[in-house]
């Protein structure tokens, strides 16, 4: 039996720019991190980069038609920002824009709810030359413009955008860790990089706001669980645990939602946390209509005295098989929506949440563990709502298999099996489910 949900919830799924589009170079647009990143020896695990990906610059409309066999009620889709403007700021590429413009047309007209991403993790190169991308304030107001260019051309028609998407992981994996573009390691980085994503976010509802008044404007965070990695946690693992959430998680809902980040971590941290101006955490308290939330499993903390400051670490699964989840295994989490969502409620005012992001990696077209994930996860999403919470749509991570940032093309996380090869389309098992969960809604009937 498939999980019930409203009448108005939303069924869909997510993509992003760079992942899909291919066309890195054609008609006008300019380099983004990703294209430099991806072209550098060594950065991609499986070698391949995203100057193709899924090709969709060139042809989307394939895709848009099997959404439409699928019965999806949505998808969530990224701007590539250097696509309309290649250098970040300036002169506008036409061809750019109507792309986009072509895009949404095409999707509306098969009755799907479009919902954009404004920034998804591709900088434009030439600002990360002069400004290195977010580490510079003067980012985020290039952004806030960026925002208003694409509510003038595309707000008439999409009423649904994203500001952010996943600033911990660009401002982590970019810029502390290295492993994503533009490979930097510098916890001094990666703290403004962290706070001008914010900031742009909020000058960028504001840009937003001042172009249309009916508008519903959302940013999307990863969210985590944080457990101990001990079953039988000491004092110092707990407090481990607390600073990985606050460091991870709550430094983000608190900017968002409070206009303030929070005091323990910046007392802990005080030798290199971002300078914050006068008016900076209002402008990121901008009033937003949604949280969106990619959320896929918990993560571990365990206490490690070498790891300055935070005296923490973060792993994404247990040693004990006692934190397995008996269907799932290590990394299936599916109660993380019911700990999130309890969080949202009660200390963030329950604010309207998308899914904006959930799914796993098969390669099989009979992907029967898909399903098994999926099921799991809708069911615990079922129960949040049931407790309470606003959730108002799910977006299944991803339509189709895509460019998976540096894991390359080798980590197929679609409802739609690609052969990059040849571009070919097959539809999985999982995808087929989610046309049948859809199909079976008792409240749609």
């Amino acid at each position: 039996m498939f999980p019930q949900f409203s009448k108005n919830f939303l069924f869909g799924t997510a993509t992003a720019a760079y992942q899909i589009e291919g066309g890195w170079n054609e008609d006008g647009k300019g380099l983004s991190i990703w294209d430099k990143f991806s072209h550098t020896k060594g950065k991609i695990r499986d070698g391949s980069n995203g100057d193709v990906a899924c090709n969709t610059y060139r042809d989307f409309q394939t895709d848009i038609d099997l959404m439409s066999s699928l019965k999806m009620d949505a998808y969530r889709f990224s701007i590539s920002w250097s696509r309309v403007l290649p250098e970040g700021r300036g002169k506008v590429n036409p061809k750019g824009l109507d792309y986009y413009e072509r895009l949404v047309d095409a999707l509306l007209e098969k009755g799907i709810r479009p919902f954009v991403t404004l920034f998804h993790w591709d900088t434009p190169y030439a600002l990360f030359e002069q400004y290195k991308g977010f580490a510079g304030r003067e980012t985020a107001q290039y952004f806030a413009e960026f925002a208003g260019l694409a509510i003038q051309r595309l707000g008439d028609r999409v009423k649904d955008w994203i500001t952010l998407n996943e600033p911990w992981e660009h401002a982590m994996m970019g810029h502390f860790l290295g492993e994503h573009a533009p490979g930097i390691r510098n916890p001094w980085t990666y703290f403004k990089v962290a706070h001008h994503l914010l900031l742009g976010h909020g000058l960028a509802v504001q840009a937003m706001r001042s172009e249309r008044n009916d508008l519903n404007i959302g940013v999307t965070l990863s969210q985590f669980p944080i457990y101990p990695a001990s079953y039988e946690p000491s004092e110092k693992e707990l407090d481990s645990v607390e600073m990985a959430d606050m460091f991870i998680n709550r430094f983000y809902l608190d900017g968002v939602f409070k206009g303030k980040y929070p005091e323990k971590l910046f007392s802990r941290l005080w030798p290199i946390v971002p300078k914050v101006y006068p008016g900076d955490m209002e402008t990121i308290r901008q009033p937003v209509d949604f949280l969106g939330v990619n959320y896929y499993s918990r993560l571990f903390a365990s206490r490690k005295w070498y790891i300055p400051f935070l005296k923490t670490w973060i792993d994404r699964a247990s040693a004990d098989e006692r934190y397995n989840h008996p269907i799932l295994g290590a990394h299936g989490y599916p109660d993380g929506f019911k700990e999130l969502a309890k969080r949202y409620r009660e200390e963030y005012g329950n604010p309207a949440v998308y899914i904006t992001e959930n799914g796993t990696v098969g390669q099989d077209i009979a992907d029967k563990n898909r399903i098994e994930y999926l099921t799991c996860y809708l069911r615990s999403l079922r129960e949040a709502i049931d407790e309470g919470s606003d959730i108002r749509g799910y977006f299944y991570w991803t339509l189709i298999d895509n460019f998976e940032w540096n894991s390359g093309l080798s980590c197929p996380m679609g409802l739609i099996h690609v052969d990059h090869k040849t571009q070919q389309r097959t539809i999985r098992d999982s995808g087929y489910w989610f046309r049948d969960l859809i199909a079976h809604q008792e409240s749609r009937r």
